[in-house]
């Protein structure tokens, strides 16, 4: 028998009600983040950056493809994994769903890794994903855009509190081939650049929890009645979407 609160319909849709209120609320403030992060302030990428791509290497001006606003997902695929991030793979699971839709609006999405762009585009195949995916090798865009940091800085930061880490740093590390330090070398984040005239302007980065947004399964997850169910297991459970066993 359930041990949660059963009601009857009259009392669930009073508690509805009263949660709509604050969903209503929240809906508000997201809206007025929305345009508040619109208003942020540019800074001009003064540094010429050539990225490496399917297609031979190209300019960050280049790689906006005509349109004037640019998404990046820095994707952690550091040069030494022998595969992608299970947790980032996850994510860009919905990418190529979401291309077309951007594009109708001026947007070009893609994903830049500091991995060589054959490794990239190797483990592109095997996910069967098409969205555009450059490789920041040979470049500081990965390093200036808090993509990727030297195997030195990672070691002095985790070293001292590698005992505080979630248990999924070190069985991501794992599911890519590396040690611990190599695999926190290269971080993840979401980036948004505009383009005019011959200039190139970052407008908006976030990381951490902040690229939640993009991991289309945990609002669906907040909203089924186990939640995330996670705990201190937090990601754990997320694996590449080939490796999960079957449940049917």
């Amino acid at each position: 028998m359930t041990a949660h609160k059963i009601a009857t319909r009259e009392q669930w849709d009073a508690a509805r009600a009263e949660l709509l209120t604050r969903e209503k609320e929240l809906t508000r403030l997201e809206d007025e983040l929305a345009a508040r992060r619109r208003e942020l302030p540019w800074v001009s990428v003064e540094t010429q950056y050539t990225l490496q791509t399917e297609a031979g290497p190209k300019s960050l001006a280049e790689l906006f493809d005509g349109r004037s606003q640019l998404t990046v997902y820095h994707f952690m695929f550091g040069p030494e994994y022998v595969a992608g991030c299970p947790t980032n793979s996850s994510i860009a699971d919905c990418f190529d769903g979401l291309v077309p839709h951007l594009a109708a609006r001026d947007v070009t999405m893609i994903c830049v890794s500091s991995a060589p762009i054959e490794k990239v585009l190797a483990y592109r195949q095997r996910m069967g994903w098409s969205f555009n995916w450059a490789s920041s090798q040979g470049s500081d865009f990965s390093l200036d855009f808090g993509g990727s940091s030297s195997k030195e800085a990672t070691r002095a930061f985790v070293e001292p509190m590698a005992h505080q880490l979630p248990p999924i740093a070190a069985q991501n590390a794992n599911a890519c081939g590396v040690d611990l330090v190599t695999y926190l070398s290269e971080g993840f984040a979401f980036l948004t650049f505009a383009h005019e005239g011959d200039s190139v302007y970052l407008t908006y980065s976030t990381g951490g929890r902040g690229v939640e947004f993009l991991m289309s399964y945990y609002p669906i997850l907040d909203r089924v009645p186990s939640g995330r169910d996670e705990g201190k297991a937090f990601q754990t459970w997320l694996r590449r979407h080939d490796e999960y066993e079957s449940t049917t």
